[in-house]
């Protein structure tokens, strides 16, 4: 092991220091999620062009996030060793790399190979993140910080479904995806130019004994089980609900366009809201206090989708974001203060779950879609849902640990 003799002062609120981080981990966020979701609004407009079905349309999506989810664990691993900072600049980079060359492929299976890849390389931002976060960030400001990067993933994933949802109907899809992807490189690069570089991070050589230690030490903790599988569940009915709402509202009775299917997902702007105020409330009020409230606020939108107003619908989905946003800032924050010991690894797996739910769940609502409609698609992300509230009562009946009070 090398690096720092010892730990320097944390970053405090309020600082110089604390100001440039949020800004470029949010920046960061910004750019990660609109480069993974910006499609989203996208698949029913694949549908029509490759003639495939709603399920074959999600794995653009579906195939990003699952091998995202794989490939975080190799991540969070490398930046043990070669840092938080390089490992988190490469990937951002070349994940916009790949969006660009995605626009200019002819066939659904070279697309579907450079999504792929995309999910690849966007492993080297999340699990990182949340590990920089936990060792640069002063205990008592985490959930902020969190939230506030948090917030930066939901503005991302609203601008870049809202922009692509815009220019698809005006300059076609491909110049959408093209716009995306330039518009990445650029955040990305002020990323690499304003991230403060780590001051107590210290490397570690790779070990194999070593890092299976770590995964299974972190899978023996219950609680941490249950907040791996609350991210899944999170992220699984949160996903299915955003992939498959526009193919209901393209079709009678709604007949809504691409642009304003697109501009439903400005609901994202309340999760960036949600994310940094439940992230702090969180911290004041205790996790295991609050988290169990998202998953509620999410049924209920849930819910509202089911009706047959564009009005309600359209509050549905944004009562669905403030608690999904919520809830996951809360978990992905206790994750890595409850973890003792190597919390890169122990965040890389919340990831690896919450990605995996993205996936499975996401390309499995498809078949829900094509068999039994909307209310199929509900029915299975209110199971979801209700799955991830009884976890969360169970969360909060579990004792803190004595050395870190989470």
């Amino acid at each position: 092991m090398s690096g720092p003799a010892s730990i320097v002062a944390p970053i405090e609120r309020g600082t110089p220091a604390f100001r440039r981080t949020t800004l470029a981990l949010g920046t960061a966020g910004f750019s990660t999620f609109a480069l993974l979701y910006s499609i989203q609004p996208l698949l029913p407009v694949f549908s029509r062009q490759f003639h495939v079905t709603a399920a074959g349309a999600s794995l653009s999506l579906s195939l990003t996030t699952g091998l995202m989810a794989v490939c975080m664990l190799m991540a969070s691993t490398v930046s043990e060793s070669v840092g938080r900072k390089p490992v988190m600049v490469v990937s951002v980079l070349a994940s916009s790399v790949l969006m660009i060359l995605s626009a200019l492929v002819p066939q659904w299976w070279q697309f579907l190979v450079l999504r792929a890849l995309m999910g690849v390389t966007l492993s080297g931002l999340p699990a990182v993140a949340m590990a920089y976060v936990a060792e640069e960030i002063d205990p008592r400001h985490t959930g902020l910080s969190m939230g506030l990067y948090i917030g930066g993933n939901a503005l991302g994933g609203m601008s870049g479904r809202l922009l692509i949802g815009v220019l698809a109907d005006h300059t076609g899809w491909r110049v959408a995806l093209l716009v995306i992807g330039v518009a990445s490189t650029v955040g990305n690069l002020i990323f690499w130019r304003i991230l403060p570089p780590s001051r107590n991070f210290r490397s570690r050589s790779f070990s194999l004994e070593t890092l299976t230690s770590a995964f299974v030490g972190h899978l023996r903790d219950s609680a941490l089980l249950m907040l791996f599988a609350e991210g899944f569940l999170l992220m699984g009915g949160f996903v299915a609900i955003y992939n498959y709402l526009g193919y209901r509202l393209l079709a009678p009775p709604f007949d809504l366009n691409q642009a304003e299917v697109g501009l439903i997902f400005s609901a994202y702007l309340v999760g960036i809201f949600s994310s940094a105020w439940m992230g702090n409330l969180g911290n004041r009020l205790g996790r295991r206090h609050v988290l169990w409230v998202g998953f509620l606020i999410m049924l209920a939108g849930t819910a509202l989708t089911e009706t047959r107003s564009v009005i309600l619908i359209i509050l549905g989905v944004v009562v669905v974001t403030f608690g999904f946003f919520g809830a996951h800032s809360i978990a992905s924050g206790w994750v890595s203060a409850r973890a003792r010991h190597a919390k890169a690894q122990a965040s890389s797996l919340y990831l690896f779950f919450y990605y995996l739910g993205s996936s499975v769940v996401g390309t499995t609502g498809g078949v829900f879609m094509q068999h039994y409609g909307w209310t199929g698609v509900t029915l299975m992300t209110g199971t979801l849902i209700l799955i991830g509230l009884f976890l969360s009562r169970r969360l909060s009946h579990i004792p803190p640990l004595a050395t870190t009070g989470r």
